[in-house]
């Protein structure tokens, strides 16, 4: 913002403070391969965008071209986009590309991802993070929300737990380092253990999500099953396998939920 002093006929800058942030951003990988997506490719994405409508909704989207080394013409991208858009999705980069694909890509608007780092890999000692000195840890800083998550709303705890004394509602996320607890129901996505905790869970009172997601493995809504939902549930990781347990539940409820 500038301001004219008219005694001096000089410019006078006036500086305002600013915030910058980082954001934790959650994005939908799409990997095609081979050459550009075929009719059979749409058609296979057409059937899950139905079987999971609210988990692609305004969500960011990215291309992996890994397995996709001849896909790279800035036709053959907008071309992919153009498909995309028709379903309402909307990406906006590209990873895992050659040099000429990264300018085909961003020729057409998309702009070249560096991902970061892996999860951890499973630690012997499972009552801390892998890679992480628990003597060099920051301490826990646990967050409480006591009003409901809306739509589009993103609520972070990076250094501990996340209480929510309330509904969530779709389209919102919930990402957590440590637990997360849900006193309502649970309708968007909840990612507990995101920088590795293997030993975090999930608890909610009505189970009704999009994701559910513990140190990077996840469940989507369209394989929890329907005899957990409005259910009172904890999830956790067992080995490689996210499990749903009713809270309370008989060994009988639990062997059904394992996916």
């Amino acid at each position: 913002m500038f301001q004219t002093d008219a005694r001096q006929g000089g410019a006078v800058t006036d500086v305002r403070p600013f915030q910058i942030r980082g954001r934790f951003l959650t994005a939908v990988s799409l990997q095609p391969a081979g050459g550009l997506p075929d009719a059979a490719f749409w058609d296979a994405l057409d059937e899950k965008l139905r079987q999971t409508p609210h988990f692609f909704e305004n969500a960011p989207l990215v291309l992996d071209m890994g397995k996709a080394p001849e896909i790279a013409s800035n036709a053959d991208f907008r071309a992919i986009l153009r498909e995309l858009r028709q379903r309402r999705l909307s990406a906006f980069g590209v990873f895992n590309a050659t040099d000429e694909q990264v300018a085909a890509a961003e020729a057409a608007g998309l702009i070249r991802i560096s991902l970061g780092r892996d999860a951890p890999l499973p630690s012997r000692d499972r009552r801390s993070p892998a890679g992480r000195d628990p003597k060099r840890l920051l301490p826990p800083d646990n967050l409480v929300i006591e009003r409901p998550v809306r739509s589009g709303q993103t609520v972070m705890a990076d250094r501990g737990d996340l209480i929510v004394i309330g509904p969530v509602s779709s389209g919102a996320e919930l990402i957590a380092a440590g637990n997360i607890h849900v006193y309502g129901r649970l309708r968007g996505r909840a990612m507990a253990g995101v920088h590795g905790d293997q030993n975090a869970r999930i608890f909610c009172h009505d189970l009704d999500a999009e994701l559910l997601a513990i140190a990077g493995l996840y469940r989507t809504s369209d394989n929890i099953g329907d005899a957990l939902r409005h259910c009172s549930v904890m999830v956790r990781l067992e080995g490689e396998s996210l499990h749903v347990e009713p809270v309370g539940g008989t060994d009988a409820d639990t062997a059904r939920s394992k996916r």
